[in-house]
């Protein structure tokens, strides 16, 4: 439903500023850097706080009930802003927005903008859309995707997200992302790879392509052609495509799906040296019937396969993961069995998070019999043997020389620099000098932690 504005516009829009903040997901920060571009382009400028902004901006997440939470708990404090500053814009836009719509935009009345996830390309246009009767715009219309905006970079980044699909039909019970980003939508590949090159020409050196379900990419365009085969993986071909871009030194993706991880994309990820021996593959458990009840599509060992001819195509691969804990029906045993299936596949990393119920999805209904305190208990003990692992993991890396691409000063430490393992390790290190973001320097590992790799550069590899 969209409602007329009254959204205020300036003599000189030249001069207008805009914050943006985002909540979320990596496809929620790509999202945000094409808005930016989109914002720029119309003459805006950004502003360095809310407070000297004229136009504030929030891409929001529905994944999680917590998400929700920090964004309400942001519009309520901005209602003194708005009170101060008759002539402040404030939009919500993406996932969120989506989901809650008009209900969003009742509760806060200073809001002037409610805008969903097909929407998000036109919020230049109803920023300058004209006063009118009605006090806000409400635009969640469903199938108008402008997924042309989505290739708007800054330029001059070192890695860079790139959005290949929007959406998901895998429609996991517990799981918003259907709903609020509709079915899946590919990108056409020769859009994908003009935008790589175009990256590639301002100086990007590593890309990372994005998706609710990456490894589906293309499916549902391929299955409505004539001699389908069903074998093939379009997601495979596309990262041979975008790994032969002059320039690109690194593919990374997120987030596949291990139905869809057939021999082709295995094939892919073998046979193309730019891709990163970083794979992050959701799990949610290790329990058969709790990955049922999930409508996962896969079991405990169909899910190990997938990582173990991963393995055995990339020798040095490491592996990451989405975990669920306490959803309900789980057990102790079904609980163990997740705990063991996290250590035979060796991740030393993992996104651990205690189930809650998500208005709209099927889970809903299921009864939330977990107690809280036991959820705290299995994410506490998941997190315990993570950082064990991880440190195992790290202590090997001392005296080895790992590769790794730049990225620029420490964020911790003003007098150090750091930089990414294929592997997706960060390096620490003195920088050597004429040391350049988006360099290939080797470095001689001297200690570690369970997050980080500190070391001597040895040498600088291409630039």
């Amino acid at each position: 439903m969209t409602l007329s504005s009254s959204i205020p516009t300036h003599s000189n829009p030249e001069s207008r500023r805009y914050f943006l903040r985002t909540y979320g997901c990596q496809m929620n920060e790509r999202d945000s850097e094409a808005v930016a571009c989109l914002l720029e382009a119309q003459g805006l400028l950004p502003a360095a706080s809310e407070e000297e902004a004229d136009v504030l901006l929030y891409n929001t997440c529905s994944v999680r009930d917590q998400a929700e939470r920090k964004v309400l708990g942001k519009l309520g404090l901005l209602k003194k802003l708005a009170q101060r500053k008759p002539g402040l814009v404030i939009a919500v836009f993406g996932c969120m927005a989506q989901r809650l719509g008009q209900e969003l935009a009742a509760a806060f009345p200073h809001v002037q903008l409610v805008v969903g996830t097909d929407q998000i390309h036109r919020l230049p246009e109803l920023l300058r859309a004209p006063a009118a009767a009605a006090p806000q715009r409400v635009a969640v219309d469903r199938g108008v995707d402008g997924l042309e905006f989505m290739g708007l970079h800054h330029p001059g980044r070192v890695s860079a997200y790139i959005a290949i699909m929007r959406g998901c039909d895998q429609h996991c019970t517990y799981c918003v992302v259907p709903e609020v980003r509709g079915p899946e939508r590919s990108r056409p590949p020769a859009d994908i790879v003009a935008e790589t090159a175009r990256l590639a020409t301002d100086g990007t050196r590593e890309v990372f392509l994005l998706g609710q379900n990456v490894t589906a990419y293309g499916l549902a365009e391929a299955r409505r052609q004539p001699g389908y085969d069903r074998n093939a993986s379009p997601f495979g071909d596309l990262l041979r495509a975008v790994a032969a871009v002059p320039g690109i030194a690194r593919v990374r993706f997120t987030s596949p799906h291990p139905r869809h991880m057939n021999a082709a994309f295995v094939a892919a990820v073998a046979e193309t040296p730019q891709i990163c021996d970083s794979f992050h593959i959701p799990m949610q458990s290790g329990a058969d019937r709790i990955l049922e009840l999930m409508h996962r599509g896969y079991t405990a060992a169909e899910y190990l396969d997938r990582i173990a001819a991963l393995r055995q195509a990339r020798p040095a691969a490491t592996f990451s993961t989405d975990i669920i804990v306490g959803f309900p029906g789980e057990t102790e045993a079904e609980f163990a069995l997740t705990r063991a299936a996290m250590d035979t596949a060796g991740f030393d990393h993992a996104f651990i998070f205690r189930y809650s119920p998500r208005p709209g999805t099927r889970a809903a209904a299921m009864t939330d019999d977990v107690p809280d305190d036991v959820k705290m208990a299995r994410l506490k003990l998941l997190l315990d043997d993570l950082k064990k692992r991880a440190e195992r993991h790290n202590r090997a890396y001392v005296g080895r020389s790992v590769e790794v691409l730049v990225e620029g000063v420490s964020a911790r430490n003003a007098e150090r620099w750091c930089g990414r393992t294929s592997c997706n390790k960060v390096g620490v290190f003195t920088p050597p000098p004429g040391c350049q973001p988006g360099t290939l320097l080797t470095l001689r590992i001297s200690r570690t932690t369970a997050q980080t790799l500190f070391g001597v550069a040895e040498s600088a590899g291409s630039p």
